[in-house]
């Protein structure tokens, strides 16, 4: 398993997945028989991984290593979905104070919160550099990541879908929010797009122009 591919690993990291830093039992490499890519920018590299990243990463159909990243971050923030909502519609001391303890939702006061932090822990997680035989591998592509509220999604698109169907927002919507305030007012576009569920296309329009 280990040749001229394989990445140098840090002593601290030698036992996690380079996707998501859960333990790695697995390698991952890119490009491989599966996916030709006849443009990739840096010859190919095995990381060690987790057999869920790994399998992920095998199917994505991009050009370089990062972009195979993100694709792992599409699916771990659709798989934990529920999860990462917990952080939207709760803090730490509501979950606690929130009165389930003898209730039927008494698991799920107990666990919530430690699995949005699992979940977040594993979506947030980036990469240490990638470096072969002492070389550093630099990526050359556009840094897309986009953060809000604590978590860190592979672009701005991710976060919108996230929201919409969490919240179930219009995304489109919330994208014309977006394209008249900016990113950088995620938050206010939110909350703006709330008011907004159910509301009729005419209701909307009339809104959005009206917004400031």
């Amino acid at each position: 398993m280990f040749d001229n591919t394989y990445i140098d690993v840090p002593f601290n990291y030698r036992h996690h997945c380079w996707f998501c830093s859960e333990p790695a039992g697995h390698s991952f490499t890119f490009p491989h028989s599966a996916h030709l890519v006849f443009d990739c920018p840096h010859e190919p590299l095995t990381i060690p991984s987790c057999l869920e990243c790994a399998r992920v990463a095998s199917k994505a159909e991009v050009r370089n290593i990062w972009q195979v990243e993100q694709s792992v971050k599409v699916y771990l923030i659709k798989k934990y979905r529920k999860d990462l909502a917990i952080g939207l519609n709760w803090t730490e001391e509501e979950l606690a104070n929130s009165g389930f303890e003898g209730g039927s939702f008494a698991g799920f006061q107990k666990s919530a919160w430690f699995m949005y932090q699992v979940a977040k822990d594993r979506v947030n997680f980036r990469g240490w550099p990638l470096v072969v035989d002492g070389v550093e591998i630099i990526n050359e592509d556009v840094d897309r990541e986009f953060c809000f509220d604590g978590v860190s999604y592979p672009s701005i698109d991710q976060a919108m879908e996230h929201y919409s169907v969490n919240f179930n927002l219009d995304a489109d919507f919330l994208r014309r929010v977006l394209a008249k305030i900016g990113p950088k007012s995620f938050a206010k576009a939110v909350r703006f797009c709330r008011l907004y569920v159910g509301a009729t296309p005419n209701e909307k329009s009339q809104a959005l122009r009206e917004f400031s």
